[in-house]
């Protein structure tokens, strides 16, 4: 039967089927082209068989319909066969909404198919997220990884028997929801599906079927993506494949984006709003150093959150960035990329939040992260030219190129492996070079105490900052010490001196719960002073905790080292004076010493001068240092015994 109609539209609605044996609900077919001919599953145009009964609604149409009373006016036709099939059509108002889309409400979630299958409707409002991102999670929905982990570690170990179908329906056995379904398959393409980097290398984008990634366990992301769809569809989970831009393999921190896509991911469909997931990324990774690709597991590419995912993942669909704002191109060039592990090891955010940094000599870089984290930089490859201060949530870093140009800016941070894992990556381009600073060679990172010093037993430092400034070259530090834990600390700056030089410019007094470190620099300029510790008990070696920089710019100063101390030095000593290791020839040297248990205390030149105790409990006395090239101070700790113990040693400059 033919339909005419001015400014009308069609609506066919293919509602229910029913036999004798079984009721089935098939989703409607719906059509809404002016010039669609009344077709729906096999069923001519209606009055092609004298089976049908037609019921009408509105104006009475005969054969064909040839005049209605006004075109504006709805006029419905339902149709009924001997087989209980039911068709209903509408013909309405083009501006007029359908009335069988108000009478009859199917999820309009979804959509059908010309084979009667349903699918959801491309994302939409309901499916989009906040853009920046919220901070509430890492994941688009709420999950307990916990509830995986019987299931993720059946997954894992599942074998392929013989094809698709059977693994798929191998892994469901413990898969029961959509989201248990999703997760089963996710998890087994991350563990036995390899990337393969020599197509990749090639830039061979050729097709992967899933029966030959099973066979070869090998893919590219299309692959990845295809067989994930495959899977998901067998398991009777919507799932899309979506291509787009990535920041991946082979990316350059501010490069531009055009011409092919480079990459392939997924949607699935859960809980009534779509999600996205990359098992590509989630399987591991590629060290461009050995172009070799390693399994490892990352699990921050399952149903990410869409404001982390549109950092590395920009599709070619606007819709299916799931973001409310959508993001364009060019913010997704330049916005700041912070990598997956930047995310998994606990950061929150990074300023700058862009990845070229214009600098005229100085750089600042500061993350934040929800708790106490290990930090560590390279600039041009090398652990130089910067400032890092650890802070409670997060890191503090000031760098200072010392050329002008273009220079790589990677940062790492430690979880709780002992790897450090890059999290950030700026490239700095520098104007000019600030020469007032030149850091030393030998400054390591931290700089000055932080949580990572009280971890290690050093509390409450006398000097927070990390930068010391001292106009004579002296300076006096202290810190409190837990129980059982031993200190040590040396100097360096960048002219060479021997390791146990460096030493001898600081001196340290210990008390019963302080430290006190009293430092003089050899010259003017800036220095590392380096902090080590190591329980007392513990016979390894000592372990770098943090070093401050120490500045002096009066050029005037030259300061000797501190007098050599031997183990017999007691931990509660104190030496007032003299201070200088080296002490003038052929003059009388007073000596000034708090020593706790001794019973007598002398100094040894070429003669040997007894020192007093004073009533303030200091031992005092008078050296002269004629004839000799060392001095010693020697203490008897037992009145009952007559042997002298070495605790101080001086030299005596040449006549």
């Amino acid at each position: 039967m033919e339909l005419k109609k001015e400014n009308c539209e069609i609506t066919i609605d293919m509602l229910l089927i029913v036999h004798p044996e079984k009721r089935r609900t098939v989703q409607r077919d719906r059509q809404t082209d002016p010039a669609a001919s009344l077709q729906c599953r096999g069923f001519q145009g209606i009055g092609n068989g004298n089976r049908r009964r037609q019921k009408f609604e509105g104006n009475e149409l005969r054969g064909n319909v040839a005049q209605t009373q006004h075109h504006q006016q709805t006029q419905v036709i339902t149709s009924y066969d001997n087989e209980g099939t039911h068709l209903t059509v509408e013909i309405h108002p083009r501006n007029k909404t359908p009335q069988l889309l108000k009478k009859f409400s199917f999820d309009k979630r979804f959509q059908g198919d010309r084979n009667g299958n349903t699918r959801p409707q491309q994302p939409g409002g309901k499916d989009a997220h906040a853009y920046p991102w919220d901070r509430s999670s890492l994941k688009s929905m709420p999950l307990d990884l916990r509830q995986f982990e019987k299931l993720d570690a059946y997954a894992s170990k599942v074998e392929v028997k013989s094809g698709l179908e059977e693994l798929v329906k191998d892994l469901l056995q413990e898969a029961h929801t959509d989201l248990e379904k999703v997760r089963a398959i996710w998890v087994w393409i991350c563990h036995h599906i390899e990337y393969d980097i020599v197509a990749a290398q090639e830039k061979d984008r050729r097709s992967y079927k899933p029966t030959d990634i099973l066979q070869s366990q090998k893919s590219n992301c299309d692959g990845y993506a295809e067989l994930f769809e495959k899977m998901c569809r067998l398991a009777g989970v919507h799932c899309m494949t979506v291509a787009g831009y990535s920041k991946g393999y082979g990316y350059q921190t501010g490069q531009s984006f055009s011409g092919e896509y480079d990459h392939a991911w997924n949607a699935v469909y859960l809980e009534g709003r779509w999600h996205l997931l990359d098992s590509t990324w989630g399987s591991g990774l590629v060290d461009p150093a050995t172009t070799k690709f390693t399994f490892i597991y990352n699990e921050f590419y399952f149903l990410t959150h869409p404001a982390l995912f549109i950092e590395d993942h920009f599709p070619d669909n606007k819709n299916w960035q799931l973001l409310k704002p959508v993001q364009s191109l060019r913010q997704f060039e330049t916005n700041m990329y912070h990598k997956s592990e930047f995310y998994n090891k606990g950061m929150l955010s990074a300023h700058p939040e862009t990845s070229v940094i214009k600098t005229d000599g100085k750089a600042t870089i500061s993350i934040e992260s929800c708790s106490p984290t290990l930090f560590m930089f390279m600039l041009n490859g090398k652990q130089e030219n910067g400032i890092m201060t650890f802070k409670k949530n997060g890191m503090k870093l000031e760098v200072y190129p010392q050329t002008t140009g273009t220079h790589k800016l990677q940062i790492f941070a430690k979880g709780t492996s002992d790897l450090y894992s890059s999290v950030l990556e700026y490239t700095l381009e520098c104007n000019s070079v600030d020469r007032s600073i030149q850091l030393p060679s030998e400054l390591h990172q931290p700089v000055g105490p932080s949580w990572f010093s009280e971890q290690a037993g050093i509390l409450k430092p006398s000097h927070p900052d990390p930068i010391i400034h001292t106009k004579d070259g002296r300076c006096s530090i202290s810190f409190g010490v837990e129980e059982g834990i031993s200190v040590l600390a040396s100097l360096h700056g960048d002219e060479k001196i021997t390791e146990e030089t460096q030493r001898r410019y600081i001196f340290q007094l210990h008390g019963e719960k302080r430290t006190e470190l009293k430092v003089q620099l050899p010259y003017a300029g800036k220095f590392a002073l380096k902090i080590f510790a190591k329980k007392r008990l513990d016979p390894g070696n000592y372990v770098f905790i943090f070093n401050y920089l120490l500045c002096c710019s009066n050029t005037k100063v030259k300061w000797p080292v501190f007098p050599e101390s031997f183990g017999n030095w007691g931990q509660d000593n104190e030496l007032l004076e003299p201070l200088s290791g080296v002490l003038p020839a052929n003059r009388n040297i007073p000596f000034k010493l708090k020593l706790h248990g001794v019973a007598e205390a002398l100094v040894k030149g070429q003669d040997t001068w007894p020192l007093t105790l004073s009533q303030d409990g200091y031992w005092e006395g008078t050296c002269n240092t004629a004839g000799c090239r060392e001095v010693y101070v020697m203490v008897l700790e037992n009145a009952n015994h007559n042997f002298y113990s070495y605790i101080l040693k001086y030299k005596v400059t040449a006549q």
